[in-house]
């Protein structure tokens, strides 16, 4: 059964940083298909704003490439494509300088049914100046939406720093700070699982639950990006993408689907996290720093080799295990391990529910012990949901038991293309629907349990352990979990 695609209002949707990666890689294919599946049309306008001199016709030029770039070839239609870049238009901007600022009122429609939205597709230093710029030309308007990319700060104190510059114009309401990981269907389908049915909820707690993992892997490299150095993985993935998934996992069932009601439950797990300070950062924490190795069969440099030379030397993480634990009622004693890197043995990005063992076996004599029950949640690549049971292997010769999954592959079972994650909330934006975007709030609990550990790594003498490019990380994450008698979960992948 086909989706049912629900048109969104006309809308002037005005991009800074037009001419970056995220926007020709990202932002330009996803508004492509929805804009190819009948979302929205001509009456849409897409304003591009950057330094770059660049005419309407040259920035559609810019469009039209993007699309057919980083657009599957079975996607693409020269006539949809045709129509589609006729939506943008470009102004040349140095928002940085106050003494250019450029007027948009040629390009922004003063009409009330326009949906007015800014995508913030810049450094963060900028958002603040972008936000008086908008607000001191008089396009700031009560209904308008402006969308922020992270890293919201690098701490709690620049965090609030740049929040307080884009609440000087924005109201929270207005304010949609994207994490596209949220945006994925597989963490959407979390929400279905844990509560559109029955069988899950009344054993989503510590009586059932041995232990949780969170694991986000990747095989490609930090490269030369001096951004990356500065952040580090704990900055870059775990405080916002690895804490938003944990946060999905435990938190308890919202009110109804209304966006503060499930922020509100978020909130609620981010507060109840036991903090990780000083020594118990050297328990319950691991980093590392990638060598050369071999990843895909091809030999790759060390995160070292990749530096320019002012940068060598650097501990900066990129890889990053925590046991964390939720100290509530329902995961009181169940440990959440999160891991996430650079340079590892594959790209995958998955939650692993390990249920307990069953409290006794009748097969006292069957050929395999019985394996307590587990649910994996794939977000990519190949999205689906596994549920390992236990079942007798068929054919005579007594009870020889075996583990299987139930494999519901997205791919397989929809038989269509799933949308990127921004797709959905690019349009999210229009809707006015704020619940897979993070709120202010939301932000600082994370960073407020983040800074500690930061703070314990760089008071430590030591420097990030080492691990070989194309492995699962450095030893010290394997003895993190198998000290508690666990391992982590590394099959079909």
């Amino acid at each position: 059964m086909s989706a049912r695609i629900i048109p969104v209002q006309p809308f002037d949707y005005v991009v800074f940083g037009a001419t970056g990666d995220l926007t020709r890689r990202k932002l330009i294919s996803a508004l492509y298909h929805r804009f190819a599946d009948g979302q929205f049309d001509e009456r849409s306008r897409i304003i591009g704003v950057s330094r770059a001199q660049m005419t309407d016709a040259e920035y559609q030029d810019f469009a039209r490439k993007a699309v057919n770039e980083f657009v599957e070839p079975q996607y693409r239609d020269k006539d949809t494509i045709d129509r589609f870049v006729s939506c943008f238009s470009y102004v040349a901007n140095d928002v940085s300088n106050r003494d250019v600022w450029t007027d948009l009122d040629s390009k922004l429609r003063d009409d009330p049914q326009i949906v007015r939205a800014f995508y913030l597709a810049v450094a963060p230093s900028l958002f603040g100046p972008i936000c008086t710029y908008l607000d001191e030309k008089g396009y700031w308007r009560r209904d308008a939406r402006v969308v922020v990319e992270k890293p919201l700060g690098s701490d709690l104190a620049s965090s609030m720093e740049i929040n307080d510059a884009i609440s000087e114009v924005f109201a929270e309401d207005q304010v949609y700070r994207i994490d596209h990981y949220l945006g994925k269907e597989t963490v959407q389908n979390l929400l279905a699982l844990r509560f559109g049915n029955v069988l899950f909820e009344p054993i989503w707690d510590a009586a059932h639950i041995d232990h949780v993992q969170i694991t986000v892997s990747e095989d490609v490299g930090a490269g030369t990006r001096g951004y990356y150095d500065d952040a580090g993985a704990l900055r870059d993935m775990v405080q916002n993408h690895l804490m938003q998934l944990l946060c999905l996992v435990a938190m308890e069932p919202p009110a109804s689907d209304d966006a503060n009601a499930l922020r509100d439950e978020k909130l609620k797990v981010l507060r109840s996290l036991r903090p990780i300070t000083g020594e118990a950062a050297a328990r319950n924490t691991v980093r590392g720093q990638y060598k050369g190795g071999a990843v895909n069969s091809g030999s790759v440099a060390s995160y070292q080799d990749e530096l320019p030379d002012d940068r060598k030397g650097s501990r900066t993480e990129t890889f990053v295990a925590i046991k964390a634990e939720v100290e509530n009622w329902r995961w009181s004693g169940v440990p959440f391990y999160l891991r996430t890197g650079k340079r590892m043995a594959t790209r995958v990005s998955e939650i692993v529910i390990q249920f307990r063992s069953i409290p006794h076996s009748i097969f006292d004599h069957a050929e395999g012990a019985p394996k307590p029950n587990k649910l994996v949640i794939r977000l990519q690549p190949d999205e689906g949901v596994k549920l390992f049971l236990m079942i007798k292997d068929p054919g005579p010769g007594g009870m020889r038991l075996r583990e299987v999954p139930l494999n519901l592959s997205f791919a397989e079972t929809f038989h269509e293309r799933t949308p990127e994650a921004y797709e959905r909330l690019l349009l999210d934006v229009i809707r006015g629907n704020q619940t897979l975007f993070m709120r202010r709030d939301e932000l600082e609990a994370a960073w407020r349990w983040i800074d500690p550990i930061r703070e314990a790594w760089d008071n430590a003498p030591d420097a990030p352990q080492a691990y070989t490019a194309g492995t699962w990380g450095p030893t010290g994450s394997v003895a993190l979990i198998e000290r508690d008698g666990r391992t982590w979960h590394e099959g079909e992948h």
